[in-house]
């Protein structure tokens, strides 16, 4: 009995000291990963980065990390033309992570993840300058905000000689058409007998905001108008996190 207790205080010793390893083992990798994108993709902070599952260091002699999380806060994306749009939160999980034995180089196969882009920094891409709709009649953006059941509504102000001011306001569906987010109106108000063309104030309530070059090349998904901006769904494959 002495024996098998002084076996049992051992493997459970060992078996303390095996966790304690595998934890800062992670904990070091967590931080190279993190240092890396940081580098590669030229962020301001450094990224959040939790690699799950466990015993760590098994995975590590597969060659393999099974589920790795990302945060990046404030990610700047390319928005066309030499333009920048600024997200707020960038999440991704992602699968089946490679890398090489000093994580200078590590690719995902897969990832999915969300995106928020506050409605001030979409409100960029609209016409918020008046812009001519028809004779002596302007028109422009002022204000994007949730209309509820995932769409936006966009408040325009239109100045005419008849009527002077008057805020409008449309709701507007909100997807994903290639690298754009596109923001179109489902109908048009009555805008007190004036006659215009339904082509002309379009351009006005409908537009594209450009996102392009996202970390790791994930693309946009989906998207959904929300309380505070649009969340959109991103995916990608062979997702390069480093190197």
């Amino acid at each position: 009995m002495r024996a098998l207790r002084i076996l049992l205080i051992v493997v459970v010793i060992l078996g303390g000291l095996f966790v304690a390893a595998d934890r800062l083992a992670v904990n070091f990798a967590e931080g190279e990963v993190a240092d890396r994108m940081r580098t590669n993709e030229g962020l301001t902070g450094t990224p959040e980065v939790a690699i799950n599952g466990f015993p760590f260091l098994t995975q590590v002699a597969g060659g393999t990390l099974d589920d790795v999380e990302i945060g990046i806060q404030d990610y700047e994306a390319a928005a066309g033309d030499g333009e920048r749009i600024r997200i707020d939160d960038l999440r991704a999980n992602l699968k089946g992570v490679g890398f090489s034995g000093d994580f200078s180089s590590a690719t995902a196969a897969s990832a999915t993840g969300t995106a928020t882009i506050a409605y001030d920094e979409l409100l960029k891409a609209a016409k918020s300058e008046p812009t001519q709709v028809a004779p002596g009649i302007t028109a422009r953006v002022v204000s994007l905000s949730d209309g509820g059941d995932g769409k936006i509504e966009v408040g325009v102000e239109v100045e005419a000689p008849v009527i002077g001011t008057r805020q409008l306001s449309v709701l507007s569906t909100v997807s994903v058409k290639g690298d754009n987010v596109e923001v179109r109106t489902d109908s048009l108000p009555d805008l007190a007998g004036l006659d215009l063309a339904e082509n002309s104030v379009r351009e006005i309530t409908d537009f594209q905001q450009a996102i392009d070059d996202l970390p790791g090349g994930v693309k946009l998904d989906k998207v959904e108008a929300a309380r505070n901006g649009v969340e959109i769904s991103v995916r990608g494959s062979d997702v390069r996190l480093a190197g």
